[in-house]
């Protein structure tokens, strides 16, 4: 079976995006100190893009969750494979997200960070996928909302494959 990838958005339009919500996060949180905690694997490139955007003082934290495994469908179960570095008592906390689906990641992680007592906690998402939703979740700063497919790029993968590629793309197979 082969598989090729067709383009979704492209870089150029993923950029022009970032850009644009890296001013809408300036903007919203101006003289406020700000701690970024992207979830890992899939956000990494989006937030190292998006972070340059921001003209804040800011920290950066990273938060390791699993809910798929090697599979194209969630499990459900969210996984935390890797913990914040320091304490966000006290702190406005802006989740980066890759893609929102089914919403069970993100309210996982906001039920989780609200224990901690953060000042306030919002989420930036690259894709949002609301066709996939399973419970409602508020995001706050978007980039794009996509159909229902199954997509790679840009930091997604398909079982650690495909992250390095610069737009979002969609695998087909033949």
């Amino acid at each position: 079976m082969s598989e090729r990838l067709v383009e979704m958005l492209s870089a150029k339009d993923i950029q022009t995006r970032v850009k644009e919500l890296g001013a809408e996060i300036t903007q919203a949180y101006k003289d406020k100190p700000l701690v970024l905690v992207v979830v890992l694997k899939g956000s990494f490139i989006f937030a190292a893009d998006l972070c340059r955007h921001i003209d804040l003082p800011l920290r950066v934290d990273f938060l390791g969750v699993r809910s798929y495994g090697e599979g194209t469908e969630t499990s459900g179960v969210v996984q935390i494979t890797q913990d914040l570095s320091k304490p966000i008592a006290g702190e406005h906390v802006l989740i980066v997200e890759d893609i929102v689906d089914t919403g069970l990641t993100i309210a996982h992680l906001m039920d989780l960070f609200r224990t901690r007592g953060p000042k306030s906690v919002n989420v930036c998402a690259l894709l949002h996928k609301p066709a996939r939703a399973r419970v409602s979740v508020k995001v706050d700063y978007l980039g794009f909302t996509i159909e229902d497919k199954f997509v790679v790029g840009y930091g997604l993968d398909f079982a650690e494959r495909h992250r390095n590629i610069p737009y979002i793309g969609i695998v087909e197979r033949d």
